[in-house]
């Protein structure tokens, strides 16, 4: 059977292209994955926006020129999963490579990303504010992101955290400031475990801790434009009902974390609805009701724009368990690289977007994976919304 080919992108599909990348640790191999499969299609993102290790992923692409950009994604993945010297201990003694992994990293952290305060930071002055540092994620950022190519907003970048003073959510984002390591380690800064960063002056710990996702930022960024929206989820919310406390650990993490960015991403997209609607009412109304306060004051929440927003999910075949965003295994990483670079090529195949925008919609969503893939992108092409699973 010919290999099929992914439908050419038509002069008249002339949406922006945006990558959204969701946090989750260890997981966001797969978010690799997805942007190798971009890298090789018409849609090259002009756009990349992350959270968490969605940031790092972001800076990584951002921070390198295009035929590089995999090759550095890889180097950083390679590194941080580089196996420690006790590995090989851990592993025959506990006899199950993810356990090993995990707990590797539990006690000795993954090189060039983060490691545990001495025993002797506890005992002597004042103890720390987190379990671990993150010294060597700085290092690793510096030689694998050319943060004067990021600063000259080539491609626009944005990274999401949290004020730890004030509780805000701030986005530090090239358009507007000038971006420094310091920007993309405090949107990975997860207390306890990491130590909030300081940007001039105040303290900032992980976006996660209020939002998951950059999407909200990304479509309501002012002034709009239309876009297609690649959003890599790391947590799924479907799953099966656990059998014991490792299964329902997991369960409770997928179901926190994607259920936030499930409710956002809907808003998000009735939201839009609402506001292309309101454009296409305000030019069937009369001059005099047009002139009344009301009617101005809903024009001004009008838009023309049309946003298609593409949820790539991580869905691991197997369970994983509760330590999966901190497993840290070469084989694993590999593994969910691989998942994100197939999901993205099925995706990009199907190319759902294409479809003719029905006039009343303002913005769709496609997960072209939910189900069985070919049903899936059958469906999507005559259906404007379609729920995240």
């Amino acid at each position: 059977m010919a290999e099929q080919q992914v439908p050419a992108r038509p002069a008249s599909y002339d949406k922006k292209v945006a990558l959204v990348l969701q946090g989750g640790g260890a997981l966001g191999s797969y978010q690799a994955g997805v942007y190798e499969a971009l890298s090789t299609s018409e849609y090259l993102p002009d756009w990349v926006a992350g959270i968490s290790i969605g940031a790092i992923n972001a800076a990584i692409i951002a921070g390198n020129a295009p035929e590089n950009r995999v090759e550095r994604l890889k180097a950083f993945w390679e590194g941080i999963t580089a196996p420690s010297s006790l590995w090989p201990i851990l592993s025959s003694a506990i006899g199950d490579d993810r356990r090993a992994s995990s707990l590797n990293a539990l006690m000795f952290g993954q090189p060039g990303f983060f490691s545990p305060h001495p025993p002797m930071h506890w005992m002597l002055g004042t103890a720390p504010t987190s379990y671990y540092d993150t010294a060597a994620l700085k290092e690793t950022l510096e030689r694998l992101v050319d943060f004067d190519r990021i600063n000259a907003g080539e491609i626009r970048f944005s990274v999401g955290a949290v004020n730890v003073r004030t509780g805000n959510f701030a986005y530090f984002d090239n358009a507007h400031i000038t971006i420094r390591p310091e920007h993309v380690m405090a949107s990975g800064a997860l207390p306890p475990g990491f130590p909030a960063v300081e940007i001039d002056g105040e303290f900032y710990w992980d976006g996660g801790l209020v939002s998951n996702t950059p999407l909200q930022y990304v479509i309501e960024y002012i002034p709009r434009r239309s876009r297609l929206t690649f959003q890599v989820d790391l947590f799924h919310a479907s799953g099966h009902r656990p059998t014991n406390l490792e299964e329902v650990n997991e369960r409770e993490k997928d179901i926190r974390y994607s259920s936030r960015t499930r409710a956002a991403t809907d808003t998000l997209r009735k939201m839009h609805d609402v506001r292309h609607n309101i454009n296409g009412l305000w030019d069937q109304l009369p001059e005099n009701l047009r002139a009344t306060p009301e009617a101005k004051f809903l024009y001004d929440f009008g838009c023309v724009t049309t946003m298609d927003i593409v949820q790539l999910i991580y869905r691991p075949a197997d369970i994983q368990g509760y330590s999966k965003d901190y497993e840290f295994s070469r084989a694993t990483m590999q593994a969910r690289w691989v998942q994100g670079l197939s999901d993205a090529q099925k995706t990009l195949l199907a190319s759902p977007w294409l479809a003719p925008m029905p006039p009343e919609i303002g913005a769709r969503t496609f997960d072209v994976l939910r189900h069985n893939p070919a049903e899936e992108s059958q469906s999507l092409l005559r259906t404007p919304h379609s729920d995240k699973g």
